[in-house]
């Protein structure tokens, strides 16, 4: 077993999810109360995971890690989980990042938006050390690799839940608006659940969902147990722990002719598509369309 030391074996890398599993989940068919979290990734996800379900458990801390609780649609099979089981809390809920157009239709969604420069260096340290050996693709060549995920990228994802914002039945927000202004956001997820929940309930699961709280139970917010059970078959030796909670502070460390290319990637997609010049662009239309 042996990590990729570069981009051409890690491009190659194979064995994450089995195409059974992820036939299985585009083929679920949701309870109407149903809610789907489906940010790109490293756009604050797992946050939001631990948002819906302090809500709908009444602030349950009882798992080993999150995804027991709020299962990754696309990876449930391979993680010996039935996405049609009853879950631990009412009502259901799973992570996913699947665009609009492929997310099963019949539940709730929920969306969080982030600066593409920011997802993408949150990728980058999240996958160093573990897809591929620590300190062997820079941020360069890592940018270049996101700028060619085409369906699977980070714009084709953003462009498909982009019109899909007047839905009812979809909440769109941005990872932003989650760090300036929490207790605000728990309250609108809390209503597009529409569950009633009271008061006391809001402020715990705002104070569960704070930077402390979750950096103080770390965790349980890992991906150890996906990495225990699909390491083996991607052929990597055992990861060394990584952790997901941050403060999201990832900026400073890009070079100019990163951010350059990934300028020049948003002009061509989102701006061309949609008439927005920039993530500020897009961040600001959604604050004065809500």
């Amino acid at each position: 077993m042996a990590r990729p030391t570069n981009l051409a074996e890690y491009e190659a890398l194979t064995g994450f999810m089995s195409d059974e599993s992820l036939a299985i989940g585009l083929a679920y068919r949701p309870e109407p109360t149903d809610i789907f979290i489906s940010p790109y990734s490293k756009c604050g996800t797992t946050w939001m995971q631990q948002i819906v379900h302090g809500l709908r458990s009444g602030g349950s801390m009882d798992f080993e890690e999150i995804t027991q609780v709020v299962p990754w649609l696309e990876m449930a099979h391979d993680m010996g989980t039935d996405p049609a089981a009853e879950q631990v809390a009412t009502p259901r809920a799973f992570k996913s990042h699947l665009r609009w157009d492929q997310v099963p239709k019949g539940g709730r969604y929920i969306v969080v938006l982030r600066d593409p420069v920011d997802a993408m260096v949150s990728l980058h340290r999240f996958m160093d050390g573990w897809l591929y050996e620590r300190g062997s693709i820079s941020i360069e060549e890592f940018a270049g690799y996101y700028l060619r995920r085409g369906a699977d990228g980070y714009w084709e994802h953003a462009a498909s839940w982009w019109p899909q914002r007047e839905r009812e039945d979809v909440l769109l927000l941005t990872y932003e608006d989650m760090k300036a202004d929490l207790a605000g956001v728990v309250d609108r997820v809390a209503d597009h659940m529409g569950q009633g929940y009271d008061a006391d309930r809001l402020a715990l699961a705002t104070r569960q969902a704070e930077f402390s709280f979750m950096k103080a139970h770390a965790d349980q917010f890992n991906d150890n147990l996906l990495r225990r059970i699909r390491d083996p078959g991607m052929g990597l030796p055992p990861t060394e722990v990584t952790g997901k909670v941050s403060k999201g502070k990832t900026n400073a460390e890009v070079p100019q002719a990163v951010r350059d290319m990934l300028d020049r990637q948003w002009a061509e997609t989102l701006g061309s598509r949609f008439g927005l010049a920039s993530y500020r662009d897009m961040r600001d239309a959604l604050a004065s369309f809500g």
